[in-house]
């Protein structure tokens, strides 16, 4: 898995972290840590491969902080937002933290590494993950 960074032209010091990644024999990605600012995840965007290699469908992402185990990617109850993932249509989702039975807050990141691990890929196929951050707490 390799990661890229471009700027995105929306305003607001958004950056936008391209992470490509490819399965190994088991169908499944990990222990490839890349390093991500402190901020605000505001979206992420999951797709598919088109160029032969499309994931076996309801394959899953989650990406793991290396500091504190936990998948910044949660819905909110506890569940990722790679979850079930579809091989033919790219997926935009919002990643909350459950701040209280009603209450849900945007995932803060506080910098340094995370290690993207899919899962139920199939064999060699690939994907692209787009993690949008904004400066700041949001």
């Amino acid at each position: 898995m390799t990661a890229t960074v471009s700027a995105v032209t929306g305003g607001a010091g958004v950056r936008k972290y391209s992470l490509d990644w490819t399965s190994d024999a088991s169908g499944d990605v990990s222990g490839n840590s890349v390093t991500l600012p402190a901020g605000t995840i505001v979206a992420v965007t999951f797709t598919p491969d088109s160029g032969g290699t499309q994931p076996t469908d309801q394959y899953d992402v989650t990406m793991t902080c290396d500091q504190h185990g936990v998948n910044v990617l949660d819905n909110g109850a506890g569940t990722s937002i790679g979850a079930n993932l579809s091989n033919a249509a790219a997926t935009h989702k919002i990643a909350f933290i459950g701040a209280a039975d009603t209450t849900y807050i945007r995932q803060w990141l506080h910098g340094g590494g995370y290690t993207l691990v899919v899962a139920a890929a199939g064999s060699a196929k690939g994907g692209l993950v787009d993690v949008y951050i904004a400066p700041g707490v949001l």
